[in-house]
């Protein structure tokens, strides 16, 4: 779309009496009337780094043709004049910048630029049916960031239907050639037909925007290497089977510009220091790191990196937080979306048992923890929003209790964003990837932790696999139901109540917190936790509760060997190169948009090169 093109959205509803004699007319063929939008681009310069090359990311922004409507204000309808400047500007002022190119579909929220790509084809340009279809194939491919099924859009077709008619009819005819061409390699299979189509009739008709974006596009990936897997085995499993070389795992990854370079200048100096500068635009050149494991000197001054990122942290959470901890206490951070899959319940859980440890024997050796969880809820996901509360209020009883003094401290980062990411990544000892296994598509923050030294506490799910797998399991604190063992209890028949009652820590932690001792004045406020937790938990939370603890032991034993430790997180750190975003990008251009990186060189223009040669001269 040019600068300043005008294109045509229907008005969302006739609540604003928006040219009634208009509507009436227009509304009785399609539902909605036309209304002017000027589309207005917004150009960002993104430099590269040291390479002499800028890119530009374009963003829309969706303006009213004038400020407001003059003949309404005219005849004094002000009110009107402003509301149709603003059903406009919401266009872009409710939906979040779109931050997908025109080939890759991140995700499904991009889909209907299939269909819309086939109408201008079609419509606009006249080209036949086969010909427009074979350009969009070939433009467009997706990337899958989720197995959960609720978050696999799924459109009903009546809205589709009212609100873009053309579109659905598109949708229609791409279904049925597709169906016709599985009906040909597969007869008389119509359940096969059922879970390929993209149009599901149960619980009536909905859209199937994942099928729409496989269908519609010439390649598919997930972002790591199991959920790659995962999505050919069983989500994605009949399209797989029907164009296996269609599927292709590129893993995420991370810029060490900003999770190396920027918010950790200290640790970034060091390892310059040992390896030269190049590996910032290399990462891989971190396993030149290996050479330096004998060297005490050299794993000190990782040591030292560290404690002055914590303690610089430490002085940050007094002041926001007005929370005094300890800067020798093990960091141990879990950021990220509050969601119960990522399980903050069962870290929850540990937290109640190691606070209900320091009070049975307050004298007993203890090495001392720092908690910090952070990440925030959707705004409708109720249950996300009691995991917060749970969390509040355990930090409220621990913080607060004088047996516990600084052996154990509590904190929720709220607003949890990337500028406090900076802070808390560097200073952090411990990252938790604890996400029931086969339900994290990949995760980056635990690759942001990998790097700036941070040793994982995880299952076997999304990126943790080639985590272990680059620096060796032994390397990191693996727990917990693999794959295979989560189907086979999904088989048996997953029964919280039996982990419950065989496990006297679960159960005391768990009647605490139903009973109301995090919540005297509510006591029954985390009823509905606790409920779910019992009969409706999908991720399993009590099935990993007692290889999760004993983890954890683990993990405190190895903190008390400081030598041990910074050995161990030397390793992580030469292992971490893979994560580099240059790599995963560099994978998608070879493999997805077959275009070859450009060696670009800048030379001054005439004019430039005059004046440099008169200064010279001078």
């Amino acid at each position: 779309m040019e600068p300043g093109t005008e294109f045509r959205v229907p008005s969302p509803s006739p609540v604003f009496n928006l040219r009634p004699r208009i509507w009436e007319t227009v509304s009785s063929c399609f539902g909605f009337i036309p209304q002017v939008v000027l589309a207005l681009p917004y150009d960002t310069p993104v430099p590269g780094y040291m390479n002499n090359t800028v890119n530009t990311m374009r963003l829309w922004s969706a303006r009213a043709p004038n400020d407001f409507n003059l003949r309404d204000f005219n005849v004094g309808d002000y009110i009107q004049a402003v509301l149709d400047r603003n059903l406009a500007e919401n266009i872009s002022r409710v939906l979040y910048p779109n931050d997908n190119v025109a080939i890759q579909l991140n995700d499904t929220h991009p889909s209907l630029a299939i269909p819309e790509l086939m109408r201008i084809f079609v419509d606009i340009e006249k080209l036949p049916w086969s010909k427009a279809w074979d350009i969009t194939r070939k433009t467009f491919a997706y990337t899958n960031h989720t197995v959960l099924p609720e978050a696999l859009e799924r459109w009903p077709v009546e809205l589709v239907e009212k609100l873009l008619p053309r579109h659905l009819q598109i949708i229609y005819e791409i279904n049925q050639k597709h169906l016709d061409k599985i009906a040909a390699l597969f007869p008389k299979d119509v359940d096969r037909l059922r879970r390929m189509s993209l149009i599901e009739e149960e619980g009536g008709k909905r859209i199937n925007m994942a099928h729409l974006c496989i269908v519609g596009s010439h390649a598919v990936n997930g972002v790591a290497k199991i959920h790659s897997d995962i999505l050919k085995t069983q989500v994605f499993k009949d399209f797989s089977e029907l164009e296996p070389d269609k599927f292709q795992n590129k893993t995420n990854g991370i810029t060490p510009r900003r999770w190396l370079l920027l918010c950790n200048p200290g640790l970034a100096e060091l390892i310059a220091e040992k390896i030269g500068e190049a590996y910032v635009k290399d990462l891989s050149q971190l396993t030149r790191l290996h050479g330096f494991l004998g060297d005490d000197v050299f794993l000190r001054e990782i040591a030292k990196v560290k404690q002055e990122n914590k303690l610089k942290f430490s002085q940050f959470l007094e002041k926001e937080y007005k929370v005094k901890i300890n800067p020798s206490s093990m960091f141990d951070v879990h950021v990220k979306r509050i969601h119960e899959y990522k399980r903050q319940l069962l870290n929850c859980l540990h937290v109640v048992t190691m606070y209900n440890r320091i009070k049975k024997d307050p004298k007993k050796s203890f090495v001392p923890r720092t908690v910090i969880i952070g990440g925030k809820a959707a705004p409708g996901y109720y249950m996300a929003k009691m995991i917060i509360k749970l969390i509040t209020s355990v930090a409220a009883v621990v913080n607060n209790d004088p047996v516990v003094g600084s052996k154990l401290k509590v904190i929720f980062l709220e607003n949890y964003r990337v500028s406090l990411a900076e802070k808390v990544i560097p200073a952090t000892d411990l990252s938790e990837q604890i996400s029931t296994a086969g339900t994290e598509a990949s995760g980056t923050g635990n690759m942001k932790f990998m790097l700036n030294g941070a040793l994982t506490i995880g299952t076997m799910d999304g990126a943790n696999v080639e985590m272990a797998e680059e620096a060796g399991e032994e390397n990191l604190f693996i727990f917990g139901m693999r794959i295979d063992d989560v189907a086979a209890l999904d088989k048996k028949g997953y029964v919280a109540k039996e982990y419950y009652e065989a496990l006297p820590e679960l159960k005391l932690a768990v009647d605490q917190i139903d009973k109301g001792f995090f919540s005297p004045k509510q006591p029954d406020l985390f009823k509905d936790l606790v409920n779910m937790l019992f009969y409706h938990d999908r991720f399993k939370v009590f099935a990993d509760y007692e290889a999760y603890v004993k983890c954890q032991e683990k993990v405190s034993q190895l903190y008390m060997n400081p030598k041990a430790w910074n050995m161990m997180v030397l390793k992580n750190i030469a292992a971490s190169g893979k994560f580099s975003s240059d790599r995963t990008i560099k994978e998608y251009a070879r493999d997805i948009w077959n275009v070859e990186p450009s060696d670009l060189k800048i030379s001054l223009s005439s004019e430039a090169s005059n004046g440099v040669n008169k200064a010279d001269r001078k």
